[in-house]
């Protein structure tokens, strides 16, 4: 599959890669991967996320529970993809966000392959419409006391609050087909 590679920047002045990220992860989820300490690249499916320039560099922002293997793997190795599949991959997505990498190799359930990444160690997913090589350049912690009771007790029931990554995109990959097809 042929891929055109952006500028970190240049994606955002692509109106409809931002709608087609934005649209896909709120509507179907994609995939963050990260590399575990075996070095096996593990997704997870996200449905939150931010993207825009903050500190003057454009960002992926990222949610994690530590309950979530994803969770150890980022803070194993400090850098994760941001993965926007394609519709027909909707399968791969649920299972990823509904399986743990403890017990599978989600990649290998999937059928799904690893896009090497140019400037971080996690690589992306092959398959992916659009991937973001993002490094982790700041994380903050979700904490009770900021939260109105409703969001603690839709969100939050059991206390495992998310870690919230600030990663900065670093390289992105379209495939080509799929950026000719939306512009």
């Amino acid at each position: 599959m042929p891929r055109v590679d952006l500028k970190p920047d240049q994606w955002l002045e692509r109106p409809a890669l931002a709608r087609e990220t934005y649209e896909r992860m709120t509507h179907e989820g994609i995939l963050i991967a990260a590399l575990d300490p075996a070095g096996k690249l593990n997704p997870m499916t996200i449905g939150w996320g931010l993207f825009g320039l903050i500190w003057g560099r454009p960002l992926f922002q990222v949610l994690v529970r530590p309950s979530r293997y994803t969770y150890g793997c980022i803070e194993h190795i400090g850098d994760y993809t941001v993965n926007v599949m394609p519709r027909e991959l909707k399968t791969a997505v649920a299972f990823c966000g509904s399986e743990s990498g403890r017990d599978y190799d989600k990649l290998a359930e999937m059928d799904l392959n690893v896009l090497p990444s140019r400037h971080i160690k996690s690589g992306g997913i092959a398959e992916a419409d659009i991937v973001f090589e993002c490094r982790v350049v700041h994380v903050n912690d979700v904490r009770e006391p900021t939260f109105p009771a409703e969001i603690i007790s839709n969100y939050y029931p059991d206390g495992d609050f998310h870690r919230v990554y600030f990663g900065q995109i670093l390289a992105v990959s379209v495939r080509a087909e799929f950026l000719k097809r939306i512009g």
